[in-house]
């Protein structure tokens, strides 16, 4: 007999015995779950939290000529957990949810024209359970971390979407908007989002919310690819008669801002003035005139006992928020009460509100959204541009319930009640930061004109961005962040310098952006490829690995120079790392074949 189980037999009955070999087995579960725990940690950094499900869609096949280019070609998306996808289970961000429903037999209609465009399908996103709020949090899944405030939500509840075109993990993303759920988080996270006129894009395979208010949104950090991805969707031609603009700003909306908004007004209004084809700025009380276009919203206003001009604003989102519970109770009230007892507490607030409420006099309702419509199309007809803060305050840090209950939520529903009630179109355009957050503001449309607003946000952001960046105006002022965003410029600069081979232009520019802001990852790597010098190169490389350990493409430029200085075991470690952040990435994979062989 071994000498443990000699051991065991002869303290078999004593208690105390089997007190430390509970102790034992109760640490070795708990290092097992810290363990898990921390690959689980790493593995939620390493997306940022981004996704839900990750797998790879490869575009359909370019057509030969004279067939033309894909549009999209080589650019990457993601989707929220709203979207069918073929041999998938659309998760709607509920587990439940999943777990009684079958995977998807159809692709959304969205998702198969960008496949068809070019561009590659790598994962759903996290949303906010059954796409109920603007916070961003999910219990189940996790809140995605924002990566310009990590401290801070990122809005939601197209929350994982926005989070991995702001973190650059995809070329632009894919969302839905029922109550600001695209708008919102793009402004939290300094990128852009665009909300298309109600209607303008199929919602077939897409899990309603509520189908009078539901759109599908864009995210992308680049106003060229929220363009050329927008005119897939909207099935545009790129031919268009040249209009004028009339810019009109919503002053009472500007004084709902707890940020400094004199200053978004001068920036705009300097960006256009030397601009063809702007007319001077307009200047509206925007809640006078729905008051006065909209006779069936005061009646609302006095069944709700609100009486002053900004309530205007809260009763507008009040029939907002009406309208998509009692819309969402008619999709999916069934649903919900079948499985009560085993959601249990797992039932978000807003869900049990919404499928217990009684709606009485849903006509009303329906009646203020067709005057609202047609309010917006006299004040703005064909040529004009509605300005709007896209969010009144600044971002809320993380689990902070509380604000998010009142104040946060009524003066946020009560600017993105605007374009969802009247069904018009809104982009989100970030401007820079004011204080350390992100400062966006908003351009609105009237419905159908989707083209004309996007062509607008292309035609004018690079002046916008000049003006931010390197004039007097917005963030040169001492509470902004001027050097993070005129380094970006900079950054940019060079990008368009490496673009035209203009290798020591694009040198001077990245140089210069480091200055600015030397704790850059993405400058030292943009520096590496545009040295001719690969010792250089690897050690610009090595820097920018020190600054961001996720950093694939430093990881290959380094892994090149290496190679090109012969120093082959160097590389290949580079290349092998890259595939461990990237397992799909084909140029890594090359990379390391290429070696082996070599090496060999």
């Amino acid at each position: 007999m071994s000498q443990s189980l000699k051991l065991i037999k002869e303290h078999v009955s004593n208690p105390k015995f089997w007190l430390i070999i509970g102790v034992g087995v109760a640490g070795i579960v708990v290092l097992v779950e810290t363990r898990r725990r921390t690959r689980r940690n790493k593995t939620h950094k390493q997306d940022f939290g981004a996704f839900v499900e990750r797998f790879e869609i490869l575009p359909f096949p370019q057509l030969p000529p004279p067939a033309a280019k894909q549009s999209l070609s080589a650019l990457t998306f993601a989707i929220n957990e709203t979207f069918d996808v073929k041999g998938y289970v659309t998760g709607f961000g509920n587990p439940t949810w999943k777990s009684t429903h079958k995977a998807a037999e159809k692709t959304a209609v969205v998702v198969t024209a960008l496949l068809k465009s070019g561009a590659t399908c790598v994962g759903k996103t996290v949303v906010e359970e059954f796409s109920f709020g603007i916070s961003g949090e999910n219990k189940y899944y996790g809140t995605p971390t924002n990566p310009r405030m990590p401290s801070c939500t990122p809005g939601g509840s197209s929350c994982g979407s926005a989070v991995a075109v702001a973190a650059g993990l995809v070329d632009f993303a894919v969302g839905t908007d029922t109550v600001g759920c695209v708008r919102v988080p793009a402004a939290l996270c300094g990128i852009f989002g665009f909300r298309p006129s109600h209607g303008a894009v199929s919602t077939i395979g897409v899990l309603p919310n509520a189908q009078s208010l539901d759109t599908i949104g864009l995210f992308a950090c680049d106003p060229s690819i929220l363009h050329r991805v927008g005119h897939v969707l909207l099935q545009l031609s790129s031919v268009e008669t040249r209009r004028s603009r009339r810019i009109i700003f919503a002053d009472d909306l500007f004084q709902l801002s707890t940020i400094p908004t004199q200053r978004t007004i001068h920036v705009i209004g300097k960006a256009i003035e030397n601009m063809s084809g702007y007319q001077d700025p307009k200047h509206l009380n925007l809640c006078q005139y729905i008051e006065s276009k909209v006779p069936s919203l005061r009646l609302h206003e006095q069944s709700t006992h609100q009486q002053n001009e900004t309530s205007i604003l809260k009763t507008i989102s009040s029939v907002m928020l009406l309208l998509q519970r009692y819309e969402f109770k008619t999709n999916h009230e069934e649903w919900v009460k079948s499985l009560k007892f085993k959601l249990g507490r797992g039932v978000p607030d807003h869900v049990i509100a919404a499928i217990s409420t009684v709606y009485d006099n849903i006509k009303a309702l329906y009646k203020v959204r067709t005057e609202m419509r047609g309010a917006f199309q006299s004040l703005l007809e064909d040529d004009g541009i509605l300005v709007i803060p896209t969010v009144a305050d600044n971002l809320l840090k993380l689990n902070t319930t509380k604000g998010f209950s009142s104040e946060f939520h009524d003066r946020t529903f009560a600017l993105s009640s605007i374009a969802s009630v009247s069904g018009c179109c809104q982009v989100t355009i970030p401007l820079g930061y004011h204080d350390g957050y992100c400062v966006s503001v908003s351009f609105v449309s009237f419905h159908g004109a989707d083209k004309f607003l996007l062509d607008t946000v292309l035609d004018i952001y690079s002046t916008l961005r000049e003006r931010v960046s390197v004039g007097s105006d917005l963030l040169s002022l001492p509470d902004v962040n001027g050097n993070r965003e005129t380094s970006e410029l900079l950054k940019e600069k060079g990008n368009a310098a490496f673009k035209e081979k203009q290798w020591s232009e694009a040198l001077n520019y990245y140089t210069e952006a480091i200055k600015l802001n030397g704790t850059n990852s993405t400058y030292y790597c943009n520096r590496a490829a545009a040295y001719l010098n690969f010792q250089d190169a690897a050690e610009d490389c090595s820097k920018a690995i020190l600054l961001d350990k996720m950093n694939v493409k430093a990881y290959l430029r380094r892994g090149a120079a290496k190679e090109s200085l012969l120093c082959y075991e160097g590389a290949l470690e580079d290349f092998k790392h890259a595939l461990v952040l990237e397992p799909q990435n084909k140029d890594a994979s090359l990379a390391e074949e290429r070696l082996r062989k070599l090496m060999s």
